[in-house]
């Protein structure tokens, strides 16, 4: 996985993270799950870079 690539998919947890703690301290829900997708897509994107790497190794 490229370092780009793990930058950004920290950074979109990241911002997943802040969406959801802004939608806990002002009750939007819609808010909080949205920034519970963006880090399960982060964790999804960072796993699929991880298989990638596994392969180009052997």
């Amino acid at each position: 996985m490229g370092l780009g690539d793990k930058v950004h998919n920290a950074a979109e947890k990241l911002q997943g993270k802040g969406k959801e703690a802004a939608g806990n301290a002002s009750g939007n829900d819609r808010l909080k799950a949205e920034g519970k997708g963006h880090q399960v897509k982060a964790d999804l994107k960072q796993a699929g870079e991880k298989v990638k790497d596994a392969f180009k190794k052997h």
